[in-house]
């Protein structure tokens, strides 16, 4: 049987509606990273699809293509998920104007197996390229370390989420977290700069930007609105060690 990373890992892709903490290790994606509204029919966002599950789908498929990899496994591809921000909304009470998608900064992403070496990515690029005869370039091997979050399963419109952020907003302030979100010396401006690091060397600069972290388990254009579940997680830290702010 395949190995299905949100039934084996519950407690990362199946929480309960109700918030809870939670510490998440480090995982490594193919990721793709971009600006503007995901709703665009024929923008960034839709074009990253296409390189990532690309991507995915390749090194899936790799053992009936002939091509080893060593450890590698049958396995179901993860689900899509997301990193998301706003410039300017760090602080605020929700953290995005959801009247302003066209100004949301995202990366996209898809967790990979542990047996995918950046050997392994590399080669999965290339073979995507040469079959789909299409530009992977913006395909990235992604190291995100977590870490302490808040979390819980949003059931519903994405657009009715900021009830849901307020609630885990609210369930960390009684545990003594606090969403980390802020900037203190120059942290902001320091954020900003390893976010378009990554933009303009993309590699392993994951750790330096914790983010609104999604993770989508329904298909939206399968299932109604109201229907939708999707994974939430915001970065938080105990309100008494601010160093865990960078």
């Amino acid at each position: 049987m395949a190995f299905d990373y949100k039934k084996e890992y519950k407690e990362f892709y199946l929480p309960p509606k109700k918030p809870g903490i939670i510490d998440v290790p480090e995982m490594n994606y193919v990721a793709v990273r971009g600006r503007g509204n995901p709703n665009e029919p024929d923008g960034e966002y839709q074009a990253a699809m296409g390189i990532l599950y690309g991507i995915a789908f390749t090194i899936k498929m790799s053992e009936r293509a002939g091509h080893a990899i060593e450890g590698y496994f049958s396995y179901v591809v993860p689900p899509l998920e997301g990193l998301w921000r706003q410039r300017g909304m760090q602080g605020k009470e929700v953290g995005f104007d959801y009247g302003r998608k066209e100004d949301l900064e995202w990366i996209s992403m898809i967790r990979l197996p542990e047996f995918v070496t950046r050997g392994v990515f590399d080669w999965a690029v290339r073979e995507a390229e040469e079959k789909k005869q299409k530009d992977f370039s913006k395909a990235e091997f992604f190291t995100y370390c977590e870490g302490l979050c808040v979390q819980c399963m949003h059931v519903g419109p994405y657009d009715d989420e900021p009830d849901t952020i307020r609630r885990m907003k609210e369930y960390a302030k009684e545990l003594g977290y606090e969403v980390d979100d802020r900037s203190v010396e120059n942290g902001q401006e320091k954020r900003q700069e390893k976010w378009d690091e990554g933009e303009k060397n993309g590699k392993d600069v994951a750790a330096f930007h914790r983010c609104h972290h999604e993770i989508y388990l329904s298909d939206p254009r399968r299932t109604a609105p109201e229907r939708l579940r999707t994974v939430i997680r915001q970065p938080v830290r105990l309100r008494c060690c601010p160093d865990r702010l960078l």
